[in-house]
């Protein structure tokens, strides 16, 4: 099944008296389980393309369906509980909240959602050792390396059970180690059953995913799976 149907999508901004094409007549289908990389240069139009499939964005034109169901047709609501409960976001600058511990910001998501607190703590610490943070959980970021910081933020996307993690550039403010351990828990992520289309300009990042889409000039460039992926060692 198509956990995301975009069809012949267009998105297009005005900027005072221009109008700038982000994206022209873009369709894209994605299956459950799938492991996606969506790349394209500065500019290229991947990240209006991220927003959109987050649903933090409309297009100007085409259909986007989520699950089957038309997200153009949603109300407010309903699409502030596709991004609280059906994706799970990680992004490169991590979002944590500096002065809470791991806990309490992988707790976020679940507040948020009227989850009462013994439940959410639960699930919160549940999340946490999954990433092989269990023994990390109550420091605060500061006391956190930078590789620890994004797997608080993987822990962050998980612990609402999501259809997706859409990932934003997760290893940009990691060195190549770190980087690396990142992609193996994505990998694992992927082996366990969470469909993930990550968002990336690197090709060497790009690799881990099973298909790649190129988008150049807010177009679909072109779409294929990857013959000889990377296949970084599962997480100790």
């Amino acid at each position: 099944m198509n956990v995301i149907n975009i069809k012949n999508i267009s998105k297009i901004y005005q900027m005072g008296t221009v109008q700038v094409s982000a994206l022209v007549d873009v369709s894209i289908k994605i299956d459950r389980n799938e492991y996606v990389a969506i790349m394209g240069p500065s500019g290229s139009g991947k990240s209006t393309l991220m927003n959109i499939i987050g649903c933090l964005d409309t297009p100007t034109s085409g259909l986007y369906e989520f699950n089957g169901v038309n997200v153009g047709e949603m109300a407010d609501n309903d699409l502030a509980t596709i991004r609280n409960k059906e994706i799970g976001f990680v992004f490169q600058t991590f979002n944590l909240l500096s002065r809470s511990d791991a806990l309490h910001n992988v707790e976020l998501p679940l507040i948020y959602a009227g989850i009462k607190r013994s439940e959410r703590r639960e699930l919160a610490e549940e999340a946490l050792h999954h990433v092989k943070l269990g023994d990390r959980m109550h420091h605060k970021p500061n006391e956190l390396s930078g590789g620890q910081r994004q797997r608080v933020a993987i822990a962050r996307a998980l612990v609402t059970k999501p259809s997706i993690i859409l990932a934003d550039e997760p290893t940009g403010n990691l060195d190549s180690k770190t980087g690396i351990e990142i992609m193996a828990l994505f990998n694992e992520l992927h082996q366990q059953g969470n469909t993930i289309i990550l968002v990336t300009h690197e090709e060497d990042i790009a690799a881990y995913a099973h298909r790649i889409i190129r988008i150049r000039d807010g177009m679909v460039e072109s779409d294929h799976f990857v013959e000889n992926r990377h296949v970084p060692k599962i997480l100790a």
